[in-house]
């Protein structure tokens, strides 16, 4: 007992000497190191397995999803995933997308369980995308089951982080009033971040609320401020509601994104703004 009381005191006095902070540091440094390596090498593999993914979705669409030269790309991204989660079982991208893989493709060995139990574990890992895909799934696949109030949680944790899909859905719930109180202004929060973020939908719905002549909520534009050319102090500036403008920017960033809808009401407003004043006088 002496020895070992003699042991822990001369332990604590090299690590109080200079020798012994130093080789703590190092060993710090070493530790540290180690784990940007191992998190590194995971994300390459996350990186490898999302590229067959994308591969996959790119021709998906134009052949049987049985195909069998799929197989390959399929199996090479669900290994990938796995050894990700083999070096750092923390990472929630190579979790998620490992469920989305047990889920949506015919990848041998796929599972629904197995992806419901990663899904569940990367969206209470804080997963953004999980949280969302958990959410819709949840809200979508349970016709039996009263799982409203435990998909709303989810894509609410989603929205937190700003995720796109999550604020547009978001936004179609306060629109609809299900689950929430109906409520113009949230919806249209939600529709000018997630539009922020080139979700399609979202823009889309942004600029239609626009044109049919809601406000722009002051929490959006509340921050607008400018300079006062007289005394150089900030001062907030009034933004001329120009319906019309807003929504075509918000249809462009639609159009940007691939949406053919987006393209249509570009071309609507274009012939809008090309007719006589009176004309549009009328029609408003």
């Amino acid at each position: 007992m002496i020895a070992a009381s003699a042991r822990r005191v001369a332990a604590a006095a090299a690590s109080s000497s200079p020798s012994g902070r130093v080789s703590q540091l190092a060993s710090t440094l070493n530790h540290q190191r180690w784990i940007h390596d191992r998190n590194k090498k995971a994300m390459e593999l996350v990186a490898k397995g999302w590229s067959a993914l994308q591969e996959v979705d790119r021709v998906i669409d134009f052949a049987d999803r049985n195909d069998k030269r799929l197989i390959p790309l399929l199996r090479g991204a669900k290994e990938n995933f796995e050894l990700a989660l083999e070096i750092d079982n923390m990472n929630t991208h190579a979790r998620c997308w490992l469920a989305k893989m047990h889920f949506k493709y015919h990848v041998p060995g796929a599972c629904k369980a197995i992806g419901a139990a990663l899904l569940v574990e990367a969206a209470n890992m804080g997963d953004p995308e999980a949280q969302y895909e958990l959410g819709c799934r949840l809200r979508v696949e349970n016709d039996h089951v009263q799982s409203d109030q435990q998909a709303f949680h989810y894509i609410e944790k989603a929205v937190d982080q700003l995720h796109p899909g999550a604020l547009y859905l978001l936004g179609a719930v306060y629109i609809t009033g299900d689950c929430v109180k109906r409520d113009i202004a949230s919806a249209m929060w939600c529709f000018h971040r997630a539009s922020e973020k080139g979700h399609a939908g979202a823009a889309i719905a942004y600029g239609s609320l626009l044109l049919k002549g809601a406000e722009v909520p002051e929490v959006i534009t509340r921050f607008n401020s400018g300079k006062s050319p007289s005394t150089g102090k900030v001062r907030k500036r009034t933004i001329q509601q120009d319906s019309v403008k807003l929504a075509k920017e918000q249809f462009q960033i639609a159009a940007e994104s691939g949406s053919d809808l987006g393209l249509r009401w570009l071309k609507r407003l274009g012939d809008y703004e090309k007719q006589p004043e009176e004309l549009k006088q009328i029609q408003q």
